[in-house]
């Protein structure tokens, strides 16, 4: 690990300023950037440390819905009666990432940030264009199992790993900011990552000199909700596949859905034509393998990862099976 500087924050907006200095980080939770500054993948000359602000609550909106401070950790977050009560899928995300340990230091903020977990990213001594831009990607050609199918370009087929952000998109999350001028943004979660394209390196919507305070859940939807994660191992591992499902049946028929799936995409994926294609459908196999095939419309395998292709339409089926069950 190389040498850095670090100071406490006093404010949001401080923060948010402090991160213009070249090779400035935030830290909160840090189970993240730790690791990558033992590997040297990330080298910051200073750390900011947000601890000691004010954005550790849970609070109830008017209109019903909850907002949520970036340092509230995720242990909290999942054992809050209001989130287990009224966004169950949220809290079965959390509980489904990391360990315990992790769980209690990670934040709501870091854990949006969070960086890949691809072998090449976290290998210096191999090509990777997120960590190194214009190097390649030996991800294309090498072991890829647990890799992008959708929305890959040919500079990057890496996955985000979050479940937390995977429920949040279901939900349709709302990411509030401030920049070093103290003002205020907010950018709905379908917005807030990006993907690959021709720039891998750039992961979000955030700008210099912004940071998180806060993100915001509108008033729960109507339906049963599941999030279900399909691992090499049955804890403590990343998603091969994951769906966060809403599902809103009455009798055979589906009224509303809403889908964000999870180890497919470098960003939590979302499908609207197979949420159109539930909608007012039967609850029936072959409503299912219409959604199905929506969702794993211009999918890729690049070897290690083709089986992902019918992993996903197998645990689609098995999650709309589950929420559609009366």
């Amino acid at each position: 690990m190389k040498s850095f500087t670090y100071q406490r924050a006093d404010s949001a907006t401080l923060a948010a300023a402090a991160t213009l200095k070249p090779g400035a980080k935030i830290i909160a939770g840090g189970t993240n950037l730790l690791d990558l500054m033992k590997l040297q993948i990330e080298t910051p000359s200073s750390l900011i440390d947000i601890n000691r602000l004010p954005l550790d609550k849970i609070e109830d909106t008017p209109d019903g819905g909850l907002r949520i401070g970036a340092l509230v950790r995720n242990s909290d977050l999942a054992a809050d009666p209001r989130v287990r009560q009224r966004y169950g899928v949220l809290s079965r995300a959390l509980l489904a990432g990391a360990s315990a340990q992790l769980r209690n230091k990670a934040t709501t903020g870091g854990n949006l940030l969070q960086r890949t977990r691809c072998y090449y990213f976290y290998d210096i001594t191999k090509p990777c264009n997120k960590r190194s831009p214009g190097s390649g990607c030996a991800a294309l050609a090498g072991f890829n199992r647990i890799h992008a199918i959708l929305g890959t370009s040919e500079h990057c087929i890496a996955t985000h790993p979050s479940d937390m952000a995977v429920a949040m998109r279901a939900l349709d999350a709302r990411v509030e900011t401030v920049d070093r001028e103290g003002g205020t943004k907010v950018i709905p979660i379908a917005e807030f990552h990006r993907l690959p394209g021709n720039a891998p390196e750039i992961e979000t919507s955030l700008e210099s000199g912004e940071i998180i305070t806060a993100v915001t859940l509108p008033p729960p939807p109507p339906g049963v909700q599941v999030y279900r994660k399909v691992r090499d191992r049955a804890s403590y591992a990343f998603a091969l596949v994951s769906v966060a499902a809403i599902v809103d049946c009455t009798r055979g028929r589906i009224r509303s859905v809403r889908l964000a799936f999870g180890g497919l995409a470098h960003k939590p994926w979302r499908s609207a034509r197979a949420e159109q294609r539930l909608t007012d459908a039967p609850a029936n196999t072959a409503t299912f393998n219409a959604a199905a095939k929506a969702v794993l419309e211009g999918a890729r395998g690049f070897g290690g990862n083709d089986f992902k292709i019918a992993l996903t339409r197998r645990t689609l089926h098995s999650v709309l099976a589950e929420t559609t069950r009366t």
